[in-house]
């Protein structure tokens, strides 16, 4: 069954020559199921659709049939690189509130793939030819019977957790039951990993929950029993302690519209109303600190908290010191630096702590313990990575045929990529003669433009490609914009 992520084709070369590894491009079907809330997820990296970048926002090409602009009520067609369930959700084969099932069918090779805008997803229009696609089995999509069981399963752990905080006085028995339930409840239900079946996903919890079950007992010994501790309070306790808990594991829903989906310098410089966002997170923080802080001197212990700070202040200016490495706050460390702070037994206090253990549930639950230290290439991922890029010149471009040329590529690359409409047409390496390749198009069906672009190898990895330049359908060469692309 395919999952959120999904997708028919791989980034770049991934495919291999003239997509081989993608295969099959028509003449099957195969049965997907989808969650709820799949339009919010948005590509991180940017993402190559002829000469247009998608970033930040769904993956999603193409959606009707015969070039129409309107979206097909009985048979939209999409790009095989398009995200199922997003389009799945443009279609109206299933909703984004509830998910859904069905099959879709591969329909090989289409000519156009025009931008269409369905059920509150805009997709991306590329006007050329590309070898795969698919499209939604009418009737069987729509019967498959699937219901996203998170919202009623919500209620029940709600429920429960509540009438167990109102009357459970104990503070390890209510911690430990709400830390069960709650790192269960997103890592099986409300925001699992991106694994499609349920026995690899328990697999994945039980093994991420058993050290998190070690770091909740330092967070329950050190933070959570000072403020629970004597605690008579049980519906204050179970509104903000509790509620702040729920609000910090349903991240994907209480947060998901803040536009900083990472905190990595690359991601807030590039991603619209990130820098205003992180500006008032920080404010926000900085105002609580004030108040946290305040608090403490009541009780005389600033100077005790003072230095427990200083410490991980100076062990994160050590991090960041360090060669080669970046500093990454994920949302658990970001939770386990500030819940030192929450165990004075206040309102405040009561909020602030609940909803930094859910973040840390959230966090682990559903990545993992990701290391506070990662390369450039880990955080990056599928990303550019500003390697060279070739340098290609046009040396004969007609209505028929177009022919490239480019220099020797310099050590360590042994090797050039060429993608034709995004999919990789030509490989060249040392010895197999001049550095060139020539492209031929026919009149049948109309002719099309056809978008290239150029990227170095080694071995059969490629690095970034170039922007892509268009030969039109005049016979005219475009070249390519400075700058890669993935």
């Amino acid at each position: 069954m395919h999952y959120v992520l999904n997708q028919f084709r791989s980034k770049g070369n991934g495919c291999e020559l003239d997509g081989s590894k993608c295969r099959p491009f028509d003449n099957t079907i195969f049965p997907f199921s989808c969650p709820a809330n799949c339009a919010s997820v948005e590509v991180l990296n940017p993402y190559a659709v002829g000469d247009q970048e998608v970033v930040y926002h769904p993956l999603v090409i193409g959606g009707s049939e015969n070039g129409s602009r309107v979206l097909q009520a009985e048979k939209p067609v999409y790009r095989a690189d398009s995200f199922i369930c997003q389009a799945a959700i443009h279609a109206g084969v299933i909703s984004n509130a509830k998910g859904g099932c069905g099959v879709v069918s591969m329909t090989g090779k289409q000519s156009s793939f025009p931008s269409v805008l369905g059920h509150n997803i805009q997709s991306f229009g590329f006007d050329s030819t590309f070898p795969k696609s698919f499209t939604f089995v009418t009737g069987l999509s729509s019967e498959c019977g699937y219901s996203d069981p998170r919202w009623p399963l919500l209620g029940v752990t709600v429920t429960f957790t509540s009438i167990l905080s109102i009357f459970c006085d104990s503070a390890a028995i209510f911690f430990s039951s709400v830390f069960v339930m709650l790192f269960f409840h997103v890592g099986l239900v409300s925001d699992p990993p991106n694994i499609s079946d349920y026995p690899s996903l328990t697999s994945l919890i039980v093994e991420r929950f058993l050290p998190a079950a070690f770091v909740a007992y330092v967070i329950f010994r050190f933070c959570v029993k000072p403020q629970l501790t004597g605690l008579t309070a049980q519906f204050e306790k179970t509104i903000l302690w509790l509620g702040g808990a729920w609000v910090g594991s349903l991240n994907n829903y209480t947060f998901d519209k803040l536009p900083i989906q990472r905190l990595t310098p690359h991601d807030i410089q590039s991603q619209p109303g990130a820098i205003p966002a992180l500006c008032v997170i920080v404010i926000s923080i900085f105002l609580i600190a004030l108040g946290q802080i305040w608090y403490l001197r009541l009780e005389g212990r600033f100077r005790r908290y003072l230095a427990i700070y200083a410490i991980m202040a100076a062990f994160l200016l050590i991090c960041v010191a360090i060669p080669s490495l970046n500093l990454r706050i994920h949302h658990y460390i970001l939770a386990l630096l500030l819940l030192p702070g929450t165990r004075m037994q206040t309102r405040p206090g009561l909020l602030y702590q609940g909803l930094l253990v859910g973040l840390f549930i959230s966090g682990v639950a559903r990545w993992g313990f990701d290391s506070i230290l990662q390369t450039s290439a880990a955080l990056l991922g599928d990303g550019q990575t500003n390697s060279l890029l070739p340098n290609v010149t046009e040396s004969m471009a007609g209505i028929a045929n177009i022919t490239f040329g480019w220099s020797l590529p310099p050590s360590p690359y042994d090797g050039v990529s060429v993608l034709v409409n995004d999919v990789e047409r030509h490989r060249w390496y040392y010895g197999e003669g001049e550095p060139s390749y020539t492209s031929s198009r026919t009149q049948d069906g109309g002719l099309r433009k056809e978008y290239f672009r150029f990227g170095y190898m080694i071995g059969s990895a490629a690095g970034d490609y170039s922007k892509a330049g268009i030969w039109t359908t005049e016979g005219n060469w475009i070249p390519m914009q400075p700058g890669p692309s993935r």
